[in-house]
């Protein structure tokens, strides 16, 4: 279950994955409050406001089918092979070069705050910076030419 703070713990992240037996919700109205530690402000923004104000109005906990639907969570495993496939989308990710994966979250998240043109030059900037000036941009498109796994830096 990711009820109520463990739900709004679960937003704070990058993504989500959850097991087919998971169950989400923000019961705080049963109480008398709303939600805090930015509930609100999370769950309109990742399953837009519809979503955020039935789930939050109605306290009506959903299962982790309907959490992918409405983006929730990016990503349902059977709970027996659970960590096992958990384990394997960590190590795709930190295959990947560390200052891009590191650049993708911040254009991403601060992205969000910004007009979308704003965005856009943020991302522009970022993706010269890796590019351009950057040893892990070369050592990547090195690596793709030479048809090599690149050997990233990880300083």
């Amino acid at each position: 279950f990711a009820l109520g703070g463990g739900l709004e713990l679960a937003m704070g992240c990058d993504f989500r994955i959850a097991s087919s037996k998971a169950k989400f919700g923000q019961p705080e109205v049963n109480l008398g409050l709303i939600p805090g530690y930015a509930a609100t402000q999370r769950l309109s923004r990742l399953t837009g406001m519809g979503n955020a104000l039935y789930l939050l109005m109605s306290a009506e906990m959903i299962d982790a089918a309907e959490a992918l639907r409405i983006g929730l969570v990016q990503k349902v495993l059977e709970p027996e092979n659970f960590l096992e496939e958990v384990l394997k989308i960590v190590r795709n990710i930190v295959s990947k070069g560390p200052q891009a994966v590191k650049k993708v979250k911040k254009v991403v998240r601060h992205g969000m705050e910004l007009t979308f043109a704003e965005g856009e030059n943020l991302e522009a900037v970022e993706f010269g910076t890796l590019f351009g000036e950057g040893r892990q941009g070369k050592e990547g498109m090195t690596a793709f030419l030479e048809k090599r796994k690149p050997e990233w830096n990880r300083d």
